[in-house]
């Protein structure tokens, strides 16, 4: 149970010490330095998607033959639809734009970038909590050890998410603690997102391997809609990729050796 808590909360430990970055530098980060984050961040994610969820999913299916693939696809699709849904109809606003999506409301821009981060998030607490019910199920290929690898390895990815967030937030104007705590609290959801998957996957073991895949989905949703597009907009788009590759061989290695 101790190993089981820490596994959730260690993402979130990552965003709170990337956050607190806003401590540490002075002024605005480089445009390089964040081209540089966001890729890695993108590369940790599509291989933590792949190695720790997908792959998982079609190998708990493996004596269904070639339809073993389907519990995997339609739990990728159902992924990607929920972060699509939520994208929708979520009023957020991402660092950056000054046109909010989602709906129409008058929350304020910091409570809006702060649901954008959330939406964000969400994928990768999904994804650590069910990488730990399989390992707990005793039914997949998943070990305990591959379980902490992803949740370190989303841990390593939030901490240049965090201090994405916490340092526009001091430029803007907001204290450093205002802005170390929004940073923070903008990495809240994933432990609760890793628990109630963890225990929605407890009581129905047959659709963990369509949890595993939807984890996926989701998080293939937040690189494809937010991640890559920010990250291969103007200069230094190059710095993002070579971030990418880092960050996806990292996450490759843990996952395999850890494994």
């Amino acid at each position: 149970m101790t190993i089981l808590a820490i596994g959730l909360l260690i993402p979130l430990l990552g965003t709170m010490l990337g956050s607190a970055f806003v401590f540490m530098m002075k002024g605005e980060m480089s445009v390089r330095l964040q081209k540089a984050l966001l890729g890695f961040a993108s590369g940790v994610m599509v291989a933590a998607s792949v190695w720790s969820l997908l792959i998982p999913a079609m190998e708990m299916e493996s004596s269904g033959g070639a339809w073993a693939v389907l519990p995997a696809a339609v739990g990728f699709l159902l992924g990607i639809g929920f972060l699509l849904l939520i994208d929708e109809l979520t009023p957020h606003l991402h660092l950056g734009s000054s046109k909010p999506e989602g709906l129409h409301s008058h929350l304020s821009r910091t409570a809006m970038l702060t649901l954008a981060v959330t939406i964000h998030n969400l994928p990768e607490g999904m994804a650590v909590g069910v990488v730990f019910a399989g390992a707990d199920s005793g039914v997949t290929n998943i070990s305990l050890a591959s379980a902490i690898a992803v949740s370190l390895g989303i841990a390593i990815q939030n901490v240049p998410e965090g201090a994405i967030i916490s340092m526009p937030m001091r430029a803007a104007g907001n204290s450093r603690w205002r802005s170390f705590l929004i940073g923070s609290l903008s990495g809240a959801v994933e432990p609760v997102g890793a628990l109630a998957v963890l225990l929605l996957s407890s009581l129905v073991l047959n659709v963990l391997p369509y949890m595993l895949a939807f984890a996926a989905g989701a998080m293939f949703y937040v690189v494809i809609e937010e991640l890559i597009p920010e990250a291969s907009s103007g200069q230094h788009t190059n710095v993002s990729t070579i971030g990418f590759a880092i960050g996806f061989v990292l996450m490759m290695v843990l996952d395999v050796v850890m494994g």
